[in-house]
């Protein structure tokens, strides 16, 4: 069954009409982790703001858990939990004092849910008097979804809950998430960053408020139509450049210390071709491999 049902949403905003979603259709499954990936101005948030009853679409029709998000709002409200992009709880309240008030507004206590933040709030505790403003962008995030769970949702929406969060902070959000989910929970992450992609069970990929992909990462990633390679040599720039003017080469784009460069599947002997075309351009030290598309290589492959 599906928790999260979309069908052909768009929302325009302004007297100019700015189109932000155009025409989306998704649905996500009971208990699964769905990934809204794509950079920012991508319409994430406002599909976000939409199917948890802050935002009226302009046409098409959404449903969280069988509620439509227009008609039946208030049960939806009780039913899901939100964490938005920008860190929203009270600054000037205490950890404990924030994740108190958020129980009290859904008629529950800490105690009664506790065993759904336990995970999360024994890092938060020794911490618990501190204001909120005064946390680490860190434990901010984990305060924010400690709020967003207390009241025991059935689903979980997370706008871009990792967003200038440290590495070691973004890992530990991603395991509660996944302890999150053998308890049941449905949770829809938008993120602009490509690598969680493969953190997800089935991802959609959006740009100017359309969906570009929707599958497994393995699954999109798998789709990649052309070879792929990457590339090294001592003058990066100057080799970039030889390659955009390749006749074999269908992209180059910067990836890294590598650029990757996509050719035709049916070409042959194409490692040797390049290498020597590059020498020809007074490059050295050139490196080719053969290597698989991630994510973000099957996104710019989309947009192209």
């Amino acid at each position: 069954m599906s928790a999260v049902v979309v069908q052909n949403i768009s929302k325009t905003y302004g007297k100019e009409k700015l189109l932000a979603v155009d025409g989306v259709s998704f649905s996500v499954n009971e208990g699964e982790i769905f990934g809204l990936i794509g950079p920012d101005g991508a319409g994430k948030t406002s599909i976000f703001r939409i199917l948890t009853t802050l935002l009226l679409p302009d046409s098409g029709v959404a449903s969280v858990n069988g509620f439509d998000t227009v008609k039946e709002y208030r049960k939806i409200r009780n039913q899901v939990g939100y964490m938005p992009g920008r860190f929203s709880l009270y600054q000037d309240m205490s950890v404990e004092e924030n994740l108190n008030f958020f129980a009290t507004v859904f008629n529950t206590t800490i105690e009664e849910n506790y065993y759904l933040v336990e995970d999360i709030y024994k890092q938060l505790e020794p911490f618990r008097t501190r204001k909120a403003g005064n946390l680490s962008g860190g434990m901010k995030q984990k305060l924010a979804l400690c709020c967003a769970l207390i009241h025991k949702p059935t689903v979980l929406f997370l706008d871009e809950p990792t967003t200038g969060v440290d590495p070691v902070s973004r890992k530990e959000f991603w395991e509660m998430l996944k302890r999150l989910k053998v308890q049941g929970i449905t949770i829809v992450v938008a993120t602009p960053y490509m690598d969680e992609a493969n953190l997800c069970d089935r991802i959609a990929l959006i740009q100017n408020g359309k969906i570009l992909s929707i599958d497994t990462p393995k699954a999109i990633a798998a789709s990649y139509p052309d070879k792929l390679y990457a590339v090294k040599a001592d003058k990066m720039s100057n080799m970039i450049k030889a390659l955009n003017q390749y006749e074999h080469a269908l992209s180059c784009y910067g990836f890294g210390e590598f650029a990757h460069v996509s050719v035709d599947k049916k070409l042959k002997g194409e490692v040797k071709a390049m290498k020597s075309y590059l020498e020809q351009h007074g490059l050295n030290d050139i490196e080719i491999e053969a290597i698989d598309a991630s994510i973000e290589d099957c996104f710019i492959k989309l947009l192209s």
